[in-house]
């Protein structure tokens, strides 16, 4: 831990511990970005109680105001709360790392064998399981964190609206729910005054523009469109597809339609962040070299819009009129999740099998609350390939 920061409460696990626990989530933690934070909340907040709900919270509401994968950064905060920068560090490396290498092995196995034909008929069974698991997540966090709270419930329903209306999540309306919330609960003084200040944010929308006429090696394209990616991508989990789809198929032809729903697929039926699959897309436009320059590109950006405010949020967090924003964009954030279901189901539940093992798991996780996810999505992938060979002639 960092002995110079004064504020920093007292840890009741050790950094040894996060990290394993990281490396946990990262290898096991199926369902995607909706998923993951919900085994954050269940795992760290309720059940060892090593984060408290109010910096799970800030965690949240920081990772949704930033640009980048949702899950990545609200586990990089989870290692800044007790050990800072080290454990951010440490526990970012050690969320993404498992997938990262599954990703790899994959992508080696889809350029030597020729494609993964099976692939379509784990994800049928998969994608099905993974609806009937985030909604329990989104449940769950929802009653945590919504509670009876009129005005959070107006802001819950209609970011869950707009999400499925629009199958996106709108940046600047998490933003427009903290600032209501805000001055509504706790005004400050020059409001009552009619002064306006303005919150200032990174001018960053006209920085791809600037690359648009360089003569650059593929790596470097590969960094520069995948950091892109990270920094301007505002959403979780899926809501980074039609970025990646414009730029690798269309735009620079690097992957055919085909591949890349392949490596959409790899994704979802891999565990930790649904983001990794940059790295399998990276692999098939240059081998290792490509997976790793398009993961860090993808990933470097959302780490330092998480580490560098963090301060702030630390030490500014418990004021009135933060925790009224905070209070807010979290119910906008779950409210946007819980609408993602719905979008989710869209494509995943097809035909009555689907529609079955998504409400099997819904059934089971509300049963069986000690129930381990990975059991029910291998018991997904299992009856997904069955089906799909006795569809086959």
């Amino acid at each position: 831990m960092n002995q110079n920061e004064p504020d920093a409460p007292t840890a009741s696990y050790t950094l040894w511990q996060m990290i394993l626990y990281m490396l946990r989530l990262g290898s096991l933690g199926f369902g995607g970005p909706i998923a993951l934070v919900g085994y954050m909340h269940r795992d760290l907040v309720e059940d060892r109680k090593w984060i408290s709900a109010a910096d799970y919270k800030e965690g949240l509401a920081l990772a949704q105001l930033a640009p980048g994968p949702l899950a990545a950064q609200l586990g990089i905060y989870m290692g800044y709360v007790h050990y800072h920068v080290v454990g951010a560090t440490l526990a970012g490396l050690a969320f993404v790392m498992p997938s990262f290498l599954m990703v790899l092995a994959l992508g080696w196995a889809y350029v030597r064998f020729g494609g993964l034909p099976w692939m379509q008929a784990v994800f049928y069974g998969v994608g099905a399981a993974v609806i009937g698991i985030i909604a329990m997540s989104a449940k769950k966090l929802t009653a945590k964190s919504i509670g009876k709270d009129k005005l959070l419930w107006a802001i819950y329903l209609l970011l869950a609206g707009v999400t499925v209306v629009t199958e996106s999540e709108v940046a600047w309306l998490f933003i427009a729910a903290g600032v209501l919330v805000w001055l509504l609960r706790a005004p400050p003084k020059w409001f009552s005054k009619g002064g306006l200040y303005a919150i200032g944010l990174p001018h960053l929308a006209a920085a791809p523009a600037v690359f648009g006429t360089l003569d650059m090696s593929l790596l470097t394209q590969i960094g520069i469109f995948f950091t892109k990616a990270g920094a301007f991508v505002f959403g979780s989990g899926l809501a980074i597809v039609p970025f990646l789809y414009g730029g690798v198929v269309t735009e620079h032809h690097w992957l055919t339609d085909k591949q890349f729903v392949d490596a959409v697929a790899v994704a979802m039926i891999t565990p930790g962040p649904v983001v990794i699959t940059v790295g399998f897309i990276g692999y098939l436009i240059a081998g290792l070299p490509g997976a790793t320059v398009a993961a860090l590109g993808t990933f470097i950006p959302c780490y330092l819009f998480t580490v560098i405010p963090a301060p702030y949020f630390k030490k500014y967090g418990k004021l009135p009129g933060v925790l009224a924003f905070v209070d807010g964009i979290t119910a906008a954030a779950i409210g946007a999740i819980t609408g993602s279901v719905i979008v989710i189901a869209r494509r995943s539940i097809i035909d009555i099998p689907t529609a079955l093992i998504a409400l099997v798991t819904v059934a089971l996780l509300w049963k069986f609350k000690k129930l381990q996810e990975p059991i029910v999505i291998a018991s997904a992938a299992i009856i997904g390939l069955i089906v799909f060979s006795l569809r086959t002639p």
